[in-house]
């Protein structure tokens, strides 16, 4: 993760001046989706690329250490060793970008890695997820807890209403959802976070990550995202310290794209390794 976000004063007045011409975003967003999309190798790359920034997930309630077990091995080799030969990056080093997991997993999954001996840091959401709606007191409880248990990230909940009553502070990173809502990670909302972290970056020279999640499940969607982030924010936020896909199915789809590059032929149900 990027540099701890000094923050910067508060200026409601600046806030006030920020306005969205919501037809405009939605109709940038529309032709978003329409980019011509790259080919060949250069689409393989985007997609190890993608694979880099995934948080790979699972947040269900009926987790288990044996479930949260198989998803690390699946972060420390997310693409099938002789697909990444073919395309000669198998001495690259490739994984995810972390392992998203419940506090209560956290030491499971931190446990799992260390086996597979791989740096892969666990991120735990935390501070009521995913309503928000815990008193202060209990949330800090938990994010104390998710660090103690090994976590090396918190995916923070903040409570809605902070915003919606205009209280504002300065993050580290900022995510479009939890993606348990109805309406998770879209690409007009993702235009406006990103411009709000490119105004902030211009204003106080710090870089905001950002993290779509939700809703995020084929290739091709991952590789829009990344572009978007290339178009709007640079290169420079194209790596997991300021840039993550927040996805729990994400992975398999673009080892099927990269399945189908390699060998020319679909993927079957035993072709690859179930996370």
């Amino acid at each position: 993760m990027a540099g701890r976000n000094a923050g910067t004063e508060l200026e409601l007045g600046w806030m006030s001046k920020v306005h969205v011409n919501r037809p405009a975003v939605v109709r940038y967003a529309e032709r978003i989706q329409k980019w011509r999309t790259v080919k060949g190798n250069w689409q393989a790359a985007w997609f190890l690329k993608a694979v880099t920034c995934i948080d790979l997930t699972t947040l269900s309630g009926d987790d288990t250490p044996s479930n949260v077990y198989r998803l690390c091995f699946k972060a420390k080799h997310p693409i099938r060793e002789d697909l990444l030969k073919a395309l000669d990056m198998h001495d690259k080093g490739i994984t995810v970008g972390a392992v998203c997991v419940y506090p209560a997993r956290v030491t499971d999954a931190v446990n799992a890695l260390k086996a597979a001996g791989c740096n892969i840091p666990v991120a735990s959401v935390a501070a009521g997820f995913p309503s928000g709606q815990t008193p202060l007191e209990t949330k800090l409880a938990e994010i104390k807890l998710a660090v103690e248990y090994g976590a090396r990230e918190i995916d923070i909940v903040i409570s809605r209403s902070l915003v919606l009553t205009g209280q504002w502070e300065g993050s580290d990173f900022i995510k479009t959802s939890t993606g348990k809502e109805v309406e998770n990670a879209t690409f007009p909302v993702g235009v406006v976070m990103m411009r709000a972290i490119r105004e902030f970056y211009w204003k106080t020279g710090y870089k905001v990550g950002f993290k779509p999640a939700g809703s995020i499940r084929t290739a091709k969607d991952a590789i829009t995202w990344l572009m978007l982030v290339k178009e709007e924010l640079g290169v420079e936020w194209l790596t997991p310290e300021l840039f993550r896909l927040g996805a729990s199915s994400l992975l398999e789809d673009i080892e099927k794209q990269i399945f189908y590059h390699v060998t020319g032929s679909y993927a079957l149900q035993h072709d690859l390794a179930m996370t």
